[in-house]
């Protein structure tokens, strides 16, 4: 978002929302993609639910991308545009913005790849599909788009995806932000591994002091026999973290009944929206049995920004996207190592965030841990 917004502080959010998960139960099975609701529901605020979870042999990777991006500065102090693509510091509400396109269809305006790294002989258990973006910059994209993009596996054609779930849709003076998702399972189960690409993601373009930003991110949980036994958990919602300065605008959520062993790995990714490179204040940390707090961070995502426009695992660019822009301008869509918070075992994890100087979305929680034997 722009230097001089503030968006939520005329939204009266909740002030800090917890959720429990008793990790055995099972998780929620959503309809199959195409399956068109006649009326997509949209909701202002969509609480933090868990959308999937399983113990077994395997894991949980992601793809990821933005879908708009910078065309030319609008203001006199900021970085080039070719500086920010590869990683200066640059806020989307001082940029012209505008689609970025890697396709050769004529009849999409908006196309982005990402490379999806599900291990050979691994099985995919579930997959979900999350994208979402702001509606008003310098032009105002009507909603009824907004459940709705186009997805084509490795080598294949595009195909209409559909969202089977609470659109989480929230405007105010100056946005206007959505998110929207959708299971994917049998179309990733017959894609597979490689590059996976995401077209006419309903978003707007140009300039505003909010800013444009918007992107997508494929979710997988796999079964693959010789990986260790994990448990993995994927939630999802749409909530807006106010500034944190002079307000009460944290976010919990807590994972209960783990069996993680002393030493045990893991991993936690997180989407969110509209976060700035370097507007601070912003953080994700993680309590393990009410023990010491770890802060979630590294060399890419500092701990007081680490909503800043990064697609990164472990604080790497580590897959193939097209295009592969540093600083994605208001998209993040992170891997972080949970390992540290781990090292005395844990039976519960409570992951904290809190919103940067500016505010800003969260979307998607995504947990992996080593379960015992």
């Amino acid at each position: 978002m722009g230097s001089s917004r503030r968006i939520l502080g005329t939204l009266g959010l909740l002030s800090c929302l917890t959720l429990s998960v008793n990790v055995p139960a099972a998780g929620a099975a959503a309809a199959p993609p195409g399956a068109r609701s006649p009326l997509v529901k949209e909701a202002p605020r969509v609480p933090f639910t868990q959308r999937y979870q399983a113990v077994q042999h395997g894991g949980l990777v992601r793809a990821s991308n933005s879908s708009i991006g910078c065309l030319k500065e609008e203001s006199a102090q900021a970085e080039s545009c070719a500086e920010v693509d590869k990683g200066a510091a640059g806020t989307n509400g001082d940029y012209e913005m505008f689609y970025e396109e890697v396709d050769k269809d004529p009849d999409t305006y908006n196309s982005t790849r990402a490379e999806l790294k599900v291990p050979a002989g691994a099985k995919v258990s579930y997959a979900r599909l999350y994208w979402g973006g702001n509606l008003r910059v310098g032009e105002q994209k009507p909603p009824e788009d907004n459940g709705r993009v186009l997805v084509a596996e490795p080598g294949g054609a595009y195909k209409e995806v559909l969202a089977d779930t609470t659109v989480g849709h929230r405007s105010d003076g100056v946005a206007d932000a959505y998110q929207a998702s959708a299971d994917v399972t049998p179309l990733v189960r017959k894609g597979g591994a490689g590059m996976w690409t995401v077209a006419q993601l309903n978003i707007a373009m140009g300039h505003s002091p909010a800013g444009a930003w918007g992107g997508w991110t494929l979710v997988v949980a796999y079964q693959h026999p010789q990986e260790p036994v994990r448990r993995v958990s994927l939630w999802d919602g749409f909530e807006g973290l106010a500034a944190g300065a002079g307000e009460a605008a944290g976010e919990t959520v807590e994972l209960t009944g783990l069996d993680a062993a002393p030493g045990a790995q893991g991993r936690a990714g997180v989407v969110a929206y509209d976060g700035d490179r370097g507007s601070l204040g912003d953080s994700l940390t993680v309590t393990a049995d009410s023990g010491r707090r770890i802060n979630l961070s590294d060399g890419e995502n500092p701990f007081n920004d680490v909503m800043n426009s990064t697609i990164t695992e472990f604080g790497h660019h580590s897959f193939v996207r097209q295009p592969e822009h540093m600083n994605n301008l208001g998209y993040d869509a992170d891997v972080f190592d949970l390992s540290p918070a781990l090292s005395g075992g844990a039976r519960s994890l409570t992951f904290g965030f809190t919103g940067e100087n500016q505010g800003h979305f969260l979307g998607v929680l995504f947990v992996q841990t080593d379960a015992r034997r």
